[in-house]
């Protein structure tokens, strides 16, 4: 059995901003719960405070049940984490602590082979069997097949950052579907994964006992999955307790009596000021009216007091201008382009004013492809160039940008790059405005959300003046509206457009497909394909 229950949980942001306050639900014991809402709204750190990782400031959180956490990043892991300390890293606290032990005691052993270390490495084995050391080996065994079709002994040692981030995700996700977590919590457990990987997540979501809290934006994936909805917007949450196919109307319908209670609010308390008022000039000429005055006075302040029900939440609007710009017919040519190690040579021509889907599963090739148009140094034959007055943009799909990890938003808009202007306060503070990220300004890039990073990565992308936008799973990170205002904004651009995506409804609003095949081909289709597997590769 795992369930959550929360009652009256808040949280401030350390500049003071309150980011949601009197948080009261329960997630139910077996149930697929969704966690929605806009970017930088306080989803994360709402799964953060739930999974323990951040302490609560107010209120109280029970947790029933043993926790599995799949954290946010988890795709994007670009430092020196094995195979192996990732897999502890995600196993129970008490496996992790003796994996430690093990791991001390052996340094020690191999410094000195004295008998007292000898003693105390077999009592460390001892303790790592004691917590259920070697059940987890031989499950982590069965989720390395799984996910990598490599032993465990075969890949334990193999830096984590050589996965795609695919491969990355479905590594953590049969752990935790597999092991006894009785309750997960998993923040955009989808994004990286391919749509067959994306199928297979939808299925076993829905096979499982367990309980599951988990963000994502893929509306597919809420559609299938999701029996419950908490949205976290206007400074609360409050839950659905229907799917996805009826939260749409159930928060119309929530929205319009949040605003009819407002109103009558405010009518009942202009009601009370006019009579207080009244009364008030009553009793300067009336010494009887003095006491009916004083009551009206104390009702007055005791309603101003208990406060306003909350008002209807501001809609968030995001508008994005991609504007590009008149380029040669011909954007990007590829002749006899072989990328080596990953795919065939092929040919293609993608000509200006195209939307053009790159699709296939995860580690064909997709992201090289893009980075190569970008200008990014990928191993390669044959040809390839751009067209005239083609000037490239590139959207990366891990927003790996080490060198604005310590800038705020300000800071890089003001520092400009060799493809775009600086740009002054003024200015940078309108087109920040513009894409809901004003209150970011002096926030640092590390710090944003992963729907927030996604949206400056685009707003970059503006202020560049790029004639071939190159997209590398723009949306994965983006809210449903944030989502609807890029796929607006490319529908106007005047330009050409590359986007690798698995994200269904957004491969609808394309034109054209590349498909990176699984026997190592590239075709064209005039429609989507998602069902090409993995590239059969030696690993």
């Amino acid at each position: 059995m795992g369930y959550l229950d929360l009652a009256g949980v808040d949280f401030t942001l350390p500049d003071g901003r309150v980011l949601f306050d009197d948080v009261s639900l329960r997630v139910g014991d077996g149930t697929k719960t969704a966690l929605v809402g806009a970017n930088g709204a306080g989803k994360t750190t709402l799964l953060r405070l739930v999974s323990g990782d951040l302490a609560t400031q107010r209120g109280r959180i029970a947790r029933v049940g043993r926790i599995g956490v799949m954290r946010q990043f988890i795709g994007s892991v670009r430092d020196a984490t094995t195979v192996q300390q990732f897999l502890v890293d995600l196993a129970a606290p008490a496996v992790g602590a003796a994996w430690a032990d093990v791991q001390r005691a052996e340094e020690a052993l191999m410094d000195d082979d004295s008998e007292p270390r000898q003693l105390a490495y077999a009592n460390a084995l001892a303790h790592w069997g004691d917590v259920g050391g070697y059940d987890a080996e031989v499950l982590w065994d069965v989720v390395t097949v799984a996910a990598l079709g490599v032993p465990y002994d075969g890949c334990k040692y193999r830096a984590l950052a050589t996965l795609w981030g695919g491969e990355q995700k479905r590594l953590a996700l049969e752990l935790l579907l597999r092991g006894n977590d009785e309750l997960l919590i998993l923040d955009e457990p989808d994004n990286y994964l391919d749509v067959p990987g994306k199928r297979w997540l939808e299925q076993r979501l829905r096979e499982t006992t367990k309980t599951v809290l988990f963000v994502s934006h893929d509306r597919e994936l809420l559609a299938a999955v999701a029996d419950r909805v908490i949205t976290v917007e206007g400074g609360t949450a409050w839950v659905h307790g229907g799917g996805f196919a009826s939260y749409h109307e159930a928060r119309a319908a929530k929205h319009e009596r949040m605003a009819e209670l407002r109103r009558r609010w405010d009518e009942e308390h202009q009601r009370l000021i006019d009579l207080t008022r009244t009364l008030q000039q009553q009793a300067k000429i009336s010494p009887d009216m003095a006491s009916r005055y004083r009551a009206m006075a104390n009702r007055l302040a005791r309603f101003e007091e208990a406060g306003p029900p909350p008002d209807k939440p501001e809609e968030q609007r995001v508008t994005m201008r991609l504007r590009g710009g008149r380029t040669g017919v011909r954007a990007v040519i590829c002749e006899g382009l072989e990328l080596v190690g990953l795919m065939q040579p092929f040919d293609t021509t993608l000509y200006y004013g195209e939307r053009v889907g790159v699709l296939g599963a995860n580690g064909a090739g997709k992201s090289h492809f893009l980075r190569l148009l970008g200008g990014a140094e990928i191993a390669h034959r044959g040809a390839w160039r751009l067209g005239a007055r083609v000037v490239p943009g590139l959207f990366a799909q891990t927003h790996a940008h080490p060198e604005w990890a310590t800038s705020t938003l300000l800071d890089v808009l003001w520092a400009g790059a060799d493809d775009r202007p600086s740009l002054a306060r003024g200015p940078a503070m309108s087109v920040l405005r513009r894409y809901g990220l004003e209150q970011q300004a002096e926030q640092l890039f590390g710090s944003l959300s992963g729907g927030q990073q996604a949206r400056f990565q685009i707003l970059l992308l503006e202020v560049s003046g790029a004639t071939l936008l190159l997209l590398d799973e723009p949306t994965d990170n983006l809210d449903v509206l944030s989502a609807e205002a890029l796929e607006e904004a490319l529908d106007a651009f005047e330009g050409t457009v590359v986007a690798v995506t698995h994200d269904r409804w957004f491969a609808r609003s394309l034109e054209r497909f590349l498909v990176f095949g699984a026997d190592g081909r590239v075709y064209e289709s005039d429609e989507p394909v998602f069902d090409e597997t993995r590239v059969a590769r030696v690993r």
